[in-house]
C-alpha cells in the first residue's frame, strides 16, 4: 500500500496505464487516470492519510438465463466496465467509516455490533451483513476509512447493489484475510447481506459475475459449488457492441415483483415433486397441467416454460460462441428475449399497464435493428423496470444513440467485458 502522493504519482505510471486499460478500454485511459486520482483527492478531503489502498468492483451484465439461478438454473453473464470504485485505509478502531460520493454526509459502522438494524440506510444493512457473513463464515474483519464513487446506475439491472457488496468483500479480504477468499465465497457472502439483511429475494447470479470477472458461463445445480466455466470471446473484436439502454424506469421498490418470479416457479416444482425447477422436466409439467394451473395459476405455468427453455438456451449461446457461430447467438438472444417479454412476463408491471418503460424501449429498438438487419435485443437483468440490451453492428451504435435519444430520450451505455471482477488494484500492479 502506498500514501496518497505515492498512489497519485503510482496512477501514472505504465504499469497502471497497462491495468486502466485492460479494466476499461484504451479509450478510457485519460479519463479513469483522472477518475482514479481525482477519487484519492477526495479521500484526502474526509480522512487522514495512510497506507492507501485502490478497490474496483464491476457492475454486471446478463447475457442469458434471464431469472434462471434462483430455481438452480444456467446462466451467462460479464464483468462490464461501468464500476464502483474506492480508496482505502485500514484502521485499528472498530469502525468502518465511509463516504458515498453523491450521498450526504458519512456513514458509520461499529463492527462489534452485527445484528440487523431496522430503519437503517440500506448501504448500511448491507456492511453490517457482510461483516456478519464474513465471521459466520470464519474470516477476520476490522475497521477501515474508504471514500467511494460509482458509475453503475443505481436500481437499473446492472447490479449495482452487487457492485457495492464486492466492494466492501475486496477491501475486508485484502485489507484483513490476506486476500484468501476466493469468488465464490464472496458472492455467497453478498448474497447472504442482501437476502437476509436487506430483505432482497435475489439469486447468486449478480454476485458471482461481479466477483468473478471476464464472461463467464455458471451452472447452478449445486448453488454451494456453483460450476464457473470462461467464455473466450471479445464483443469488441467480433464487429458487435453491447450497448445498455436506461429506459427510464427504477425497480428500487419491486421486491413484491422478484420474489414473485422464483416463489411461481418453486410452487409448480413443489406440485412436480422437487423443490426448485432445475430438479424437474417439461414432461412432468405437461402431465400434471391442468392440476398446476388450477393451484398455481397460468403465470406460474408460463414462467415454469420460460426457465425450461432459457436454461437449455444458456448452453446452445455458449456453443455458439465458443464455435464463432455470431449469427446463431444473435438468433438465440432474440429468442431469449422474447421469452422474457411473452412467458416470464418481466418486462412491465400487469398493475401499472399504462407505464412500460421496457417494452416501449424494446419495441423501437426492434424497429430499429429490423432496418438494419442485424443484431438484437432483450430485457436485462430482473426486468420490470430498468435496462435492456442491444446489441448491435459496431457501425451502427452511434445512430442508434441518437435514435433512443430522438424516440424515447434516455440515455445509453456502450459497455465492454472486463477480464477482472472484484480487485484490489495494489495487488494486480
Amino acid at each position: 500500500m502506498l500514501t496518497m502522493e505515492q498512489t497519485i504519482e503510482m496512477l501514472n505510471s505504465d504499469k497502471a496505464s497497462a491495468l486502466l486499460s485492460r479494466l476499461y478500454g484504451e479509450d478510457q485511459l485519460s479519463w479513469q487516470r483522472d477518475r482514479y486520482q481525482a477519487l484519492v483527492k477526495s479521500y484526502g478531503e474526509h480522512f487522514a492519510d495512510g497506507e492507501l489502498g485502490l478497490f474496483s468492483s464491476p457492475g454486471r451484465s446478463e447475457i442469458g438465463g434471464n431469472h434462471t439461478d434462483h430455481n438452480h438454473g444456467k446462466v451467462l453473464a460479464g464483468s462490464i466496465n461501468l464500476d464502483t470504485i474506492a480508496a482505502a485505509v485500514k484502521v485499528d478502531e472498530p469502525v468502518i467509516t465511509f463516504v458515498s460520493e453523491g450521498y450526504p454526509g458519512r456513514f458509520t459502522l461499529n463492527i462489534t455490533n452485527l445484528e440487523p438494524q431496522p430503519g437503517e440506510p440500506a448501504s448500511l444493512s448491507l456492511v453490517r451483513g457482510i461483516l456478519a457473513g464474513f465471521r459466520k463464515s470464519g474470516y477476520a474483519v476490522g475497521g477501515f476509512n474508504a471514500y467511494i464513487a460509482t458509475n453503475v446506475l443505481s436500481a437499473s439491472g446492472l447490479s449495482s447493489s452487487a457492485s457495492f457488496e464486492m466492494l466492501i468483500c475486496s477491501i475486508l479480504n485484502s485489507f484483513y484475510n490476506e486476500g484468501s477468499l476466493d469468488t465464490v465465497t464472496m458472492a455467497k457472502i453478498g448474497q447472504y447481506a442482501e437476502n437476509v439483511y436487506w430483505n432482497k429475494p435475489s439469486g447468486l447470479l449478480d454476485q458471482m459475475a461481479c466477483a468473478h470477472g471476464g464472461l463467464i458461463a455458471i451452472d447452478f445445480a449445486n448453488p454451494q459449488t456453483p460450476v464457473i466455466t470462461p467464455v473466450p470471446y471479445a464483443f469488441e473484436k467480433s464487429g458487435y457492441s453491447l450497448v445498455i439502454v436506461n429506459t427510464g424506469g427504477n425497480h428500487a421498490d419491486l421486491t413484491e415483483e422478484y420474489g414473485a418470479v422464483p416463489n411461481e416457479m418453486r410452487a409448480v416444482a413443489r406440485i412436480l415433486g422437487a423443490e426448485v425447477l432445475r430438479d424437474a422436466k417439461p414432461a412432468d409439467l405437461y402431465g400434471k397441467l391442468g392440476e398446476i394451473r388450477a393451484q398455481c395459476g397460468d403465470r406460474a405455468v408460463l414462467r415454469t416454460l420460460h426457465f425450461f427453455a432459457e436454461n437449455d438456451r444458456v448452453d446452445a449461446q455458449v456453443e455458439a460462441l465458443t464455435n464463432g457461430n455470431r449469427e446463431q447467438f444473435l438468433q438465440l438472444i432474440t429468442e431469449s428475449g422474447n421469452s422474457s417479454w411473452k412467458l416470464l412476463q418481466n418486462c412491465y408491471l400487469n398493475t401499472d399497464v399504462q407505464h412500460q418503460e421496457i417494452t416501449i424501449a424494446l419495441g423501437v429498438t426492434e424497429t430499429f435493428l429490423k432496418s438494419l438487419g442485424a443484431g438484437a435485443c432483450r430485457v436485462h437483468g430482473g426486468g420490470f423496470a430498468g435496462v435492456i440490451l442491444t446489441i448491435i453492428p459496431n457501425e451502427a451504435v452511434q445512430s442508434y444513440v441518437q435514435f433512443i435519444q430522438d424516440t424515447i430520450g434516455t440515455s445509453t451505455y456502450i459497455i465492454n467485458i472486463r477480464p477482472y471482477g472484484s480487485i484490489c488494484l495494489n495487488d494486480v500492479l
